[in-house]
C-alpha cells in the first residue's frame, strides 16, 4: 500500500505535490493568456494559489482567488462553466495519462492570515506571549 495517502492520516505524496504544482502553473498560464473562449473569464484576473490532487490523480481541487478578492462566486461559476475546456488544455499541456477532473474553491488563505494577525494583535494574547 502506498505511503502518504490522505486517507491514512499522512500528507500528500511527492507525486501528488509535483502534479499539483504542474497543474497550478499550467492553469495560471492559461488564465493569464486568455486561452479560454469565454469573455467573462478572460475579463477577470484570477490567481491560482494551490492545486491539491487526489491520491490517484483523478481529481484536482484548484484554490483560486480573483484579483482584489471580489466577485469570488462569479469567478468560481465561470471556471466551472469552462471546466471541460480547461481540463482538455491541461491534459494536453501537462502530458498526463488522464486529465484530472477539475474542482474549484475560493482560496481563503489570506483571510486566515488576516484573522491570525488580528488574534495576535489582541492585548490579552500579547500579554500572554510576553510572559514567556
Amino acid at each position: 500500500m502506498a505511503k502518504g495517502n490522505y486517507s491514512h492520516g499522512g500528507g500528500p505524496s511527492t507525486r501528488q505535490l509535483r502534479v499539483g504544482e504542474l497543474i497550478r502553473r499550467t492553469m495560471s498560464d492559461v488564465l493569464m493568456r486568455g486561452d479560454i473562449h469565454d469573455p467573462d473569464l478572460n475579463r477577470m484576473s484570477i490567481t491560482v494559489g494551490e492545486v491539491r490532487t487526489s491520491p490517484d490523480l483523478r481529481v484536482a481541487t484548484c484554490f483560486v482567488l480573483p484579483l482584489g478578492g471580489k466577485n469570488g462566486d462569479e469567478a468560481i461559476k465561470a471556471l466551472a462553466r469552462n471546466q471541460w475546456e480547461l481540463r482538455r488544455i491541461i491534459g494536453r499541456k501537462c502530458g498526463l495519462k488522464h486529465a484530472p477532473e477539475l474542482r474549484f474553491l475560493l482560496d481563503d488563505t489570506f483571510d486566515r492570515m488576516d484573522e491570525t494577525r488580528r488574534l495576535l494583535d489582541r492585548e490579552d494574547v500579547r500579554r500572554d506571549l510576553d510572559k514567556e
